[in-house]
């Protein structure tokens, strides 16, 4: 399982090529890369298992930070749209009601078979893995946090839906 919150963009198993490439700088290799690691989420890997369970967290200003055209954002959130509606995807948005300890940055938590897990967690000088008790536990905090502050699903989807519309068209 694949837990993630993101507060400035859209996570990138979840960008669709335009936006990876604006938000890429127009580097091709790298929008590639990206798209290509997005197998994981719809293939099974070569052990047949199945792909694994997602849960994207979403920032409420993500939907209306523009990342290359309007053209590329209504794309990108009618793909968000379509992504939510996977049975291993959730995708939640939570609301911009004020300070939160998502604020500090963005990071992605992985959950391994044998139930062990390790965060990736971005920061303004590098990005930071670990497997720390510690820092997994505060993670995990944050983590029941920010889904307290979340829509649900469906009014998510809808808020996305809205956003696409009213902002992006």
């Amino acid at each position: 399982m694949l837990i993630t919150y993101q507060h400035s963009v859209i996570p990138g198993l979840v960008q669709t090529p335009a936006y990876a490439l604006a938000i890429l700088h127009d580097n091709q290799e790298a929008a590639d890369a990206r798209i290509d690691r997005q197998k994981i989420l719809k293939n099974p890997r070569d052990d047949e298992s199945a792909p694994p369970l997602y849960v994207v967290l979403i920032d409420e200003q993500v939907l209306c930070r523009r990342v290359g055209t309007g053209e590329t954002m209504r794309e990108q959130l009618e793909h968000l749209i379509e992504m939510s509606l996977w049975p291993n995807i959730t995708i939640q948005v939570v609301l911009g009601s004020g300070e939160h300890d998502g604020n500090m940055g963005a990071f992605m938590v992985a959950t391994m078979a044998d139930r062990s897990e390790v965060a990736y967690i971005e920061t303004a000088i590098r990005p930071l893995t670990t497997d720390d008790p510690a820092d997994l536990s505060a993670v995990a905090r944050t983590l029941v946090a920010l889904r307290s502050q979340a829509l649900t699903e469906q009014m998510s989807r809808e808020l996305i839906r809205k956003v696409a519309e009213a902002r992006w068209s």
